[in-house]
């Protein structure tokens, strides 16, 4: 039952009208505080034709990505009792780093965030939407009980939080400074000792092109919640330092039959990336590279294959509980070859082993599948892959967990409380295009083609003020859909945000006594379109058609971050 009916009914049964007031002819309009807009709800709505085209073919089947859009760096761990957490990186957005929990690595759901409190992501003011957390690494260390995610702050170096309950809230930072460099994580032994292994300059600090960087590797005191030792280089340059490789990174380190393995991503994230494996007797090596690398890219592949995967990479791998080994890593599905909004996005595949032991994801021209399956797992009807929709009526009084805002909680500029029902958004003097914290709640686009619709109410007094659906992809890279006041009048406009210009693309005259608005974005993959009502969608009206989709794009914007959908408000 859509919200909007279910108060209507309130009207009639309890006379509760007093508390709205007019919008345009109707009588259940909230009452619209000045300088606020109220949202009433928003929808979101997968259409991409590959699913459409593409059932899955049995109840043990499944799409991959298994988390569709921006959902980057993806890491893994076990408690060894069935219970599979993943973790994947933010940046500047907050809650930082969402946690998904699984007992089948097939069918997910998000339980948090690990970084659920400012005093967990300090220092976000001031940096760009890809700067601020990068590749959080989940570990889980037997000897303790104990849950540990160790990342990297662009603005605050390198720390980890610990739980003994990664459904709950998880500790302050303590920060490692020991460890530069990015892309940290923990490797606990089976004989108690524990290691950090991690991104870092050259030797001497004397790089010796661009690109050039090292994995290294230092005890860590898990008891004392320090690093003790020396740090070692363990690889340098990569698996062919003749070649130059560029961007070693993303370490993980397992000990599987009584060897140490440290696998690492190689080849920077563009369509060069690619996973790497080496293999030693102890943690501290000497470690040799298989000579069968790279264990997963699709770089060497014709790029002008039907549904390509590419830029694959930063892999973490897991043993199941019914001994199958599985792995997840990052990769993107730029359509026709060209271009993709949605990000790095989350994929899953059975790991498989050579008979020299050493794991892998492809070898040769095997191409990433997007249809898997895992025996012996049902699919269940909830699922995080695939077309799928969302509909967010703003009844609690707190946001769902699939809501960001940027580098802070912003609970200054909108409220789920003032008026029940509604999420309210202040028209804060401050811009998305500024680094700060604006009035601003979003949600990752998962799909190629899709649909996002909101009713807002929203009356402005001033010139200043404007609200509506935001398509963000950074502080250069926007395409709004806002109400607003000129001196000519009430108007609805789309305004594109590239590099440091902003520009009106269209604007329409709306009758002056109207407050009520839904607004709609349909993606057709290349194109986007605009479309409005000011009769609770009884009629649309197009307002902008085959607006170029990939100025929101990474090929056109750069960054590390996918496309969000925002609801906004701004008297910047």
């Amino acid at each position: 039952m859509r919200k909007s009916i279910y108060f209507t009914s309130l009207l009639l049964t309890a006379s509760l009208g007093s508390i709205f007031t007019g919008c345009f002819s109707g009588s259940d309009a909230p009452e619209i505080e000045k300088g606020t807009a109220l949202f009433d709800n928003f929808t979101y709505q997968g259409k991409d034709r590959f699913y459409e085209q593409n059932p899955l073919p049995d109840a043990q089947s499944f799409y991959t990505p298994i988390l569709p859009g921006w959902y980057s760096d993806p890491s893994i761990c076990t408690n060894g009792e069935g219970d599979y957490f993943l973790v994947t990186s933010t940046f500047t957005y907050f809650p930082g780093v969402p946690i998904f929990h699984s007992r089948d690595l097939v069918n997910w759901k998000q339980v948090g965030h690990v970084l659920s409190r400012p005093s967990q992501l300090v220092n976000m003011l001031g940096q760009h939407v890809s700067g601020g957390i990068f590749a959080p690494a989940i570990s889980y260390n037997p000897h303790n009980k104990t849950y540990y995610m160790i990342t990297t702050n662009v603005g605050a170096g390198n720390f980890y939080v610990k739980t003994q309950d990664p459904f709950g809230e998880w500790s302050d930072p303590i920060r490692v400074p020991e460890v530069g460099g990015i892309d940290p994580s923990i490797f606990f032994d089976d004989d108690g000792k524990a290691y950090v292994v991690n991104n870092d300059e050259a030797p001497d600090f004397k790089a010796e092109y661009d690109g050039h960087r090292t994995i290294r590797v230092q005890e860590f005191d898990w008891k004392n919640d320090k690093m003790v030792g020396p740090r070692k280089i363990l690889v340098n340059k990569g698996v062919h330092p003749e070649e130059k490789p560029i961007w070693i990174e993303g370490p993980h380190m397992y000990k599987i039959n009584g060897k140490y393995y440290l696998m690492d991503a190689e080849g920077g994230t563009s369509v060069n990336h690619s996973e790497v494996i080496f293999r030693s007797d102890s943690p501290w090596g000497p470690f040799k590279a298989w000579d069968k690398n790279p264990i997963l890219t699709q770089r060497h592949l014709d790029p002008n294959r039907p549904n390509p995967i590419t830029c694959a990479g930063h892999a973490d791998i897991i043993q199941a509980s019914e001994g199958d080994w599985w792995g997840v890593f990052l990769a993107c599905r730029p359509l026709d070859n060209r271009f993709e909004n949605l990000g790095r996005e989350t994929f899953l595949m059975p790991v498989k082993w050579s008979e020299d032991g050493f794991p892998y994801f492809t070898q040769g021209d095997e191409v990433i599948p997007m249809i898997q399956r895992r025996e012996g797992v049902t699919r269940n009807q909830d699922v995080t892959f695939g077309n799928f929709s969302v509909e967010e009526e703003f009844t609690d009084t707190i946001l769902g967990m699939q809501w960001m805002t940027l580098r802070g909680p912003a609970t200054d500029l909108y409220s789920l409380t003032r008026t029940p029902g509604y999420l309210t958004l202040k028209c804060a003097p401050i811009s998305t295009r500024e680094r700060q914290v604006p009035a601003f709640v979003s949600r990752r686009i998962q799909h190629h083609e899709f649909m996002a619709e909101t009713r807002m109410y929203f009356n402005p007094e001033n010139e200043t003020e404007r609200a509506g659906l935001l398509l963000f992809k950074d502080e250069r890279h926007q395409l709004f859909m806002s109400v607003g006041q000129t001196e000519a009048g009430r108007t609805i406009s789309l305004t594109k945000v590239s590099g440091e210009e902003e520009h009106v693309i269209v604007s329409n005259s709306l009758p002056e006594e109207t407050t009520c608005f839904d607004l709609q974005v349909v993606s057709e993959g290349h194109t986007f379109e605009f479309f409005y009502s000011t009769d609770k969608g009884e009629t649309w009206k197009n307002l902008a058609t085959g607006i170029d989709a990939s100025h929101l794009s990474t090929a056109i914007a750069g960054g590390f971050t996918g496309t969000t959908v925002a609801l906004y408000a701004t008297s910047k």
